[in-house]
């Protein structure tokens, strides 16, 4: 018997021996650089210690990780049937053979390290305790500027799209790039203390975090807002649980969640951490909700406000939702003496059917607004052509202004039409008010058009107030920031740059006439203040940013969430004389600040005031 014992013993020794001998390591798999080396090749005798389980496959580490900071020590090993076998448990440690491959789901996302056709061949050892690796105490903390050294120093550049990760393979850098760090962590267990919500989840819970690393561009709501060339990599997704439990889809940003265990993952064009349950949320930010603004109308040239606000697909049927856009005007904007507003459908919302009007939704809204003691608003708009301004299908979605008539009125009332392009005439004066920016451009293509219109105090003081309300094109289309393309594709930007320049090439003609013209372009110009499209709108039309002029703080300058950053899609421009005359600026964060399921709008509104004495 101890003859047999021996001999087992030894021939288990002999066969862990040649094992190891002709055993692929998990960090050779890896390798250094996004793709493995070994992509395409059958391996053996790979040994690893299981550290998590989840419905498609399995996940191992080094038995005695490597400490290249470069090189991931675990790998994702895909096989259904390995993850329903009962037999292979957390903290086992096994030998398999398989085939490594490079998988993703679309050609736009960066490829994922994976052995496939697993086959295990021995289990040495169960039972050894698995040890996550606290992100920034055992690892390296995530950079904070750049997603990638093929970005070249600027993940927004323009152009976009010049190289692809899957072709260029660089060398991982993962003390330099935020691509780079999680691509290093790819597959392992991995601790996040401390985590905040930086995001709202999407419907299945996937919520963005930080965790207590540094970070950039830190709010006043403990997100993380999006600045000139910094898109902010420290942040993570946290995924869907392996344990099939579900994450709350009402955390709002700036919750405080409870302590996430889970391992590296690609999926869906991200990076992400797939937790082994679900996450907690320990305390929420209070307020809830912000104070409404501080900034109120004197009712003469002295003080008159001016607020913007994207409304989100506004329709007369929906009358929930026009109650809840009234309440924000008159209980956070306090119904300013001008509001330019966007996204407002025709009277039967998607109903495509030829109806291009939006009288009836106007007036539910001005009702809606007068009902709750508001102002009792007058409206102006253009219709567009039909099925020619983009968004729902249908909708016809359009930009309008509503004013309080006993304190503003248009000057020399002249309305226009969808095809007639407004010109600046000698004064300067508008010849169509309102008018459309340059309809028959193709920048307008599948767009909405700019509406132009010049104001005119009801009781004869003060200077014409010039207004641009815009609603340029969409960033549909775009890639992810973790994206296979560098720098990441921007959707629409080219649409943009031409909307850029047509807009600006209008208000120059006013500030040509009249350089101290008070002049103001507000609306959801769908793009970042620091991007190419911005940037030469604000050089070639001569206005500036509010948001500067007014002195308010680069992070706080947010209307909006989407994905890791908070971000300002909705901007006012004005001109030097204007800028002068502004006596406050305020974003009212009603939407971003509060679970998805109780947002009005994905944009918050903003209100400006001057003294247009």
């Amino acid at each position: 018997m101890k003859a047999i014992t021996a001999s087992l013993r030894w021939l288990a020794t002999t066969l862990l021996v040649a094992a190891t001998a002709s055993a692929q390591s998990i960090a050779q798999i890896n390798g250094d650089h996004f793709l493995s080396p070994y992509s395409g090749q059958t391996v053996s005798n790979v040994t690893g210690v299981v550290t998590a389980k989840g419905p498609d496959g399995i996940w191992i580490r080094s038995v005695k990780p490597g400490c290249n900071k470069r090189v991931s020590n675990s790998l994702y090993v895909y096989g259904s049937a390995l993850a329903g076998n009962t037999s292979v448990a957390v903290g086992d440690v096994i030998v398999l053979n398989g085939k490594v491959s490079e998988y993703r789901s679309s050609k736009d996302y960066i490829y994922m390290t994976e052995l496939g056709s697993p086959k295990i061949t021995a289990i040495l050892e169960t039972g050894k305790a698995i040890e996550p690796l606290v992100i920034g105490q055992d690892t390296l903390s995530p950079p904070t500027s750049q997603y990638s050294g093929l970005d070249g120093g600027d993940v927004f550049a323009v152009p976009n799209n010049q190289s692809l990760l899957s072709v260029a393979n660089p060398q991982l850098q993962p003390d330099l790039y935020g691509l780079d760090f999680w691509e290093s962590l790819m597959g392992e267990l991995v601790t996040i203390e401390s985590p905040r919500a930086i995001g709202k989840p999407n419907q299945y819970g996937d919520t963005w975090v930080v965790g207590d690393w540094n970070t950039t561009g830190d709010n006043d709501r403990t997100g993380l807002t999006v600045s000139a060339s910094d898109g902010n990599p420290e942040g993570i997704i946290i995924g869907s649980p392996l344990d099939g439990s579900s994450n709350p889809t009402d955390t709002k940003l700036g919750d405080r969640l409870d302590t996430v265990t889970g391992v590296v993952f690609q999926a869906f064009g991200f990076y992400r951490i797939l937790p082994l349950t679900n996450l907690t949320v320990i305390e929420s930010l209070a307020p809830q909700l912000p104070s409404p603004t501080t900034l109120t109308s004197e009712g003469t040239c002295a003080g008159i406000t001016v607020g913007g606000y994207n409304i989100e697909n506004f329709y007369a049927g929906d009358t929930a939702h026009a109650q809840a856009v009234a309440n924000h005007i008159v209980s956070y904007m306090r119904s300013p003496d001008l509001l330019a507003v966007q996204e407002i459908q025709d009277d039967n919302g998607v109903t495509d059917d030829g109806t291009v009007g939006s009288d009836a939704t106007l007036t539910t809204l001005v009702n809606a607004i007068s009902a709750l003691g508001g102002a009792a608003y007058n409206y102006t708009y253009i219709s567009p052509v039909d099925d020619t301004s983009g968004g729902a299908p249908g909708g016809n979605i359009r930009v309008a202004y509503l004013y309080r008539p006993e304190i503003l009125q248009l000057r020399n009332a002249n309305p226009g039409d969808a095809v007639t392009a407004n010109e600046v005439l000698p004064g300067p004066e508008l010849k169509l008010n309102p008018g459309y920016v340059d309809p028959a451009n193709k920048a307008w293509t599948d767009s909405r058009k700019p509406l132009a219109a010049a104001w005119e105090l009801a009781d004869g003081s003060g200077k014409t107030l010039f207004t641009v309300n815009v609603h340029w094109g969409s960033k549909g289309g775009s890639s992810s920031l973790h994206g296979d393309a560098r720098p990441p594709v921007n959707g629409g930007v080219d649409d943009r740059q031409a909307q850029a320049e047509a807009t600006a090439s209008f208000v120059s003609a006013i500030l040509a006439e009249d350089a101290s013209a008070y002049v103001l372009t507000i609306g959801d110009f769908n793009e970042f203040a620091f991007a190419k499209p911005i940037a030469d709108f604000a050089a070639l039309s001569g206005l500036g940013d509010l948001d500067a002029a007014a002195g308010i703080p680069t992070a706080e300058r947010y209307t909006y969430l989407y994905d890791m950053n908070s971000q300002e899609l909705d901007h006012v421009f004005v001109s030097p004389a204007l800028a002068a005359a502004n006596t406050g600026f305020e974003h009212l964060h009603v939407n971003t600040w509060v679970a998805y399921d109780d947002a009005t709008s994905d944009h918050d509104p903003s209100v400006a005031k001057f003294d247009l004495c």
